[in-house]
């Protein structure tokens, strides 16, 4: 371990101590340790929504990510409907939420990647930052390149769904006159952008999991940090 390393992880129990988070049940927990089980915590809590998500029904049958028609056309959707185009309409929601099922598996390496760079900076904003930090963590240092390599699994899905392609003349008009967010304009950017959402709200969700109960995780580095945090 280099100089850096090191640093890096005393400043990191330093700050965990600052922090006054049952810091007495810390003081047998070395600093290497702390380090070791935030990381442990992020990479389990990512492996965790990936499994969830990336399966038939993550999305689709999940009330938390389920990934709803655009706004723009879910409004259209009652006369889309009357219309007879019902299916078309059930179909896009299927096949949008296929998509993000889809994808989602891709995303593991840029993930572990991003808690294996963790910084000192990172491990104080996801210390000190409330409820959303571990979503904005993760958003901030993967959401770019997730986002290049889940539209092209996105739009393999949508393409095959006529209502896509009309969806995306009309919405992308609209958008011209602002009546449409932009981010709305495609149906493959939309989903991929609330696939992300998804996948990060739900590594939060894990996260919290592990915090609760670290006993249950099975880890032994989980069970010894985070227990003491109880």
């Amino acid at each position: 371990m280099d100089r850096r390393e090191i640093s890096a992880w005393l400043a990191l129990g330093a700050l965990a101590a600052a922090t006054r988070v049952q810091a007495q049940g810390l003081a047998g927990i070395s600093d290497l340790d702390a380090s070791k089980g935030l990381k442990t915590a992020l990479e389990t809590g990512a492996m965790s929504a990936i499994q969830l998500l990336g399966k038939p029904g993550g999305f689709l049958g999940n009330p938390q990510v389920h990934i709803p028609l655009p706004g723009y056309l879910k409004d259209a959707a009652k006369l889309l409907s009357a219309l007879g185009q019902k299916k078309q309409v059930d179909d896009l929601e299927t096949a949008m939420n296929r998509a993000a099922e889809n994808a989602v598996p891709m995303a593991k390496d840029l993930l572990v990647g991003a808690v294996q760079k963790m910084t000192v900076t990172d491990a104080k904003n996801i210390l000190t930052g409330g409820d959303t930090s571990v979503t904005n963590f993760f958003a901030e240092k993967t959401r770019t390149p997730l986002s290049a390599q889940f539209l092209p699994v996105v739009k393999q899905a949508t393409s095959k769904v006529d209502l896509a392609a009309k969806y995306d003349l009309v919405a992308g008009k609209a958008a011209g006159f602002g009546l449409v967010k932009q981010e709305d304009a495609s149906v493959d950017h939309y989903v991929t952008r609330k696939a992300l959402d998804g996948l990060y709200f739900m590594i939060g969700e894990e996260e919290k999991k592990i915090r609760r109960d670290p006993v249950g995780t099975g880890s032994a580095i989980l069970s010894k940090v985070f227990g003491a945090l109880k």
